[in-house]
């Protein structure tokens, strides 16, 4: 059980990693601790509850793994490792963990060109776990579907992501101070929910929703938290375009990419392409074809 909870701790410290780092930056050392986690398992002697205590720490090590991994554009090897970590925690008979790895998958899934894939499956992990998964499990799990929603496409599609973000926000009321979670969700709070809601309605084009929320985010963000500031910020850009405001969106965009520069990202790299793409639209105003000019090129 020591090991165990130096485990744990590792695991934990990896997270906090990832919201200063990003995942060019971690992906080594987060592959190197789940291979020893998972020989450790194998090679090792333990009780069954260890085993299933290791099992558990292998399941939440694979999700934030896969995470960095995706962020670092290594889609392959992130949905190997989803699906190492989903059978972990099966195993190890946690629902919470479990649907929380598929939902990861299914956000990645949903933002690769698989947005069918990643719809069924985030659906899938919020009817697996949802009936006894703390409050800000099931709102985690309503956000993914939101977002899957949003990323198939459609009217109707459209209309499940409103209704999913809303259940989301009431399962997240029922988080009072007394309700434990398990502690990879130590993220997940009314902010983040706002920052959901705000990209669906980016996606859904309604930028008189999503610029005001976003602004409201941005207002107080930590800016230490480079990638996730670099993101949101990029949502904030394609919101003003929308909006019909170029000069804004290209000063936005501009910060996008400075803050990118230094940001091994694939996610951040591909929120600049989009922002390039969208502003292509109006490459007649001076301050979007300054921008164009100078970091469309490289």
């Amino acid at each position: 059980m020591g090991q165990v909870d130096d485990l744990q701790q590792r695991v934990h410290g990896l997270r906090l990693a990832d919201d200063v780092l990003a995942g060019g930056d971690l992906i080594r050392p987060a592959l190197r601790e789940l291979r020893s986690a998972v020989k450790l398992y194998r090679e090792g002697s333990h009780t069954s509850e260890v085993g299933r205590q290791l099992l558990r720490q292998i399941g939440e090590l694979a999700q934030i793994a896969g995470w960095i991994a995706s962020d670092a554009g290594q889609y392959a090897e992130a949905e190997r490792i989803y699906r190492l970590g989903i059978s972990a925690a099966r195993q190890a008979e946690d629902q919470t963990l479990a649907g929380n790895i598929a939902g990861s998958l299914a956000y990645q899934l949903s933002n690769t060109g698989r947005e069918l894939e990643g719809l069924t499956l985030a659906q899938a992990a919020l009817n697996d776990a949802a009936s006894d998964a703390p409050p800000k499990a099931r709102a985690l799990y309503l956000d993914r579907v939101a977002w899957a929603h949003t990323k198939a496409g459609g009217i109707a599609n459209g209309q499940q992501a409103m209704r999913a973000l809303g259940e989301a926000g009431e399962a997240l009321s029922e988080d009072t101070p007394g309700t434990e979670s398990p502690a990879y969700l130590y993220w997940v709070d009314a902010g983040e929910l706002r920052v959901m809601e705000s990209r669906v309605y980016t996606e859904l084009q309604r930028p008189l929703r999503a610029v005001p929320l976003l602004r409201e985010v941005l207002s107080g963000y930590d800016a230490t938290h480079t990638r996730e500031l670099a993101l949101y910020l990029s949502w904030l850009a394609v919101a003003l375009t929308d909006a019909n405001e170029p000069e804004e969106a290209a000063a936005v965009a501009e910060r996008v990419i400075s803050l990118g520069v230094d940001t091994p990202s694939e996610r951040v790299a591909e929120r600049v392409r989009v922002i390039l793409s969208r502003l292509q639209g109006f490459a007649d105003v001076p301050e979007v074809a300054a921008l164009l000019s100078e970091y469309q090129a490289a």
